[in-house]
C-alpha cells in the first residue's frame, strides 16, 4: 500500500472522530436546554396548581365569612322579631330569616364542592413538589455530567486536531486539496476499500487494469466512478499466518 494511502486513511479516521466529537459537543447544550425546558414546564404546572389551591382556599374563606355575616343577620332579625306588633310583621321577619338560611345552605354546599375540589389539588401540589425536588437534582447532576463530558471532549478534540494537522502536513498540497474536495462531496467518506473488484463505497466495478495498478500500490489512486481514493488490502492466506507463527 502506498504511504500516502496510509496517510489518507489516517486522516479520514481522524476527521470522523473529530466530527463525532464536535456533534456531541454541539448536542450537549441542546440536551441540557431540553431537560431544563421540561423542568420549567413542570414548575409552571406546579405554580398553576398552587394558584388553583390558593384560589380554592380563598373562596372557602369567603363563603365561611358570608355564613358568619348571614348568621349575624339572622340573630338581629330574631331579636327584632320579638318586638313584632302584628302577624304580618312576624311573618315578614320569618320570611327574611328563611331566605337568609337558604343563602347559608348555598354557601355550605359551595364550601363542600370547594373541599372536594381542594383534596386532589392538594395531593397534586404535594406530589409535584416531591417530584420537582428530585427532578431538579437530576437536572443538576445531568448538567454537571455534561460539563465534564464537554471538557473531556474539548481536550480530546485539541489532541485529535493536532494529530490531524500533523497528518495533513505530510500530504502533498494537491492531494490535500483533493481530499478536502472529496470529503465535502461525499460527506466525510474519502477513501474506500476495493473488495472483489468493487469500490466498497459506490459498489461499482473497477476496471481490471485499474485494479491491477491499485494492487501494485505504486501511487495513490481514485475510483473512476465516484472519485474517492481507493485502497487494496490483499487477503491473508492461512498458510502465511501459520508460517509466521512458526
Amino acid at each position: 500500500m502506498h504511504p500516502e494511502t496510509h496517510l489518507v486513511i489516517q486522516l479520514q479516521s481522524l476527521d470522523q472522530r473529530i466530527s463525532a466529537l464536535e456533534k456531541e459537543v454541539a448536542a450537549l447544550p441542546k440536551h441540557i436546554a431540553s431537560i431544563e425546558k421540561t423542568l420549567e414546564s413542570h414548575v409552571r404546572k406546579l405554580e398553576a396548581d398552587r394558584a388553583a389551591l390558593a384560589a380554592n382556599q380563598k373562596d372557602r374563606k369567603k363563603m365561611e365569612g358570608e355564613i358568619v355575616v348571614h348568621e349575624q343577620k339572622i340573630s338581629k332579625l330574631k331579636d327584632q322579631m320579638l318586638g313584632a306588633k302584628t302577624n304580618e310583621q312576624y311573618r315578614a321577619f320569618q320570611n327574611e330569616i328563611e331566605f337568609i338560611q337558604k343563602e347559608i345552605r348555598k354557601c355550605e354546599d359551595h364550601i363542600l364542592e370547594l373541599m372536594s375540589e381542594s383534596e386532589p389539588l392538594d395531593q397534586n401540589v404535594k406530589r409535584a413538589e416531591s417530584a420537582l425536588k428530585e427532578e431538579r437534582q437530576t437536572v443538576e447532576a445531568e448538567k454537571a455530567r455534561a460539563r465534564e463530558r464537554t471538557a473531556a471532549d474539548q481536550a480530546e478534540l485539541e489532541k485529535l486536531r493536532a494529530e490531524r494537522r500533523e497528518a495533513a502536513g505530510k500530504l502533498p498540497a494537491a492531494i490535500r486539496a483533493n481530499y478536502d474536495r472529496i470529503r465535502k462531496k461525499w460527506h466525510g467518506v474519502v477513501i474506500a476499500e476495493a473488495v472483489e473488484g468493487l469500490c466498497s463505497a459506490c459498489q461499482l466495478t473497477i476496471r481490471p487494469q485499474h485494479m491491477q495498478d491499485l494492487k501494485r500500490g505504486d501511487q495513490l489512486m481514485t475510483c473512476e466512478s465516484c472519485g474517492r481514493f481507493l485502497f487494496y488490502n490483499p487477503p491473508v492466506q492461512i498458510e502465511d499466518e501459520v508460517r509466521v507463527a512458526g
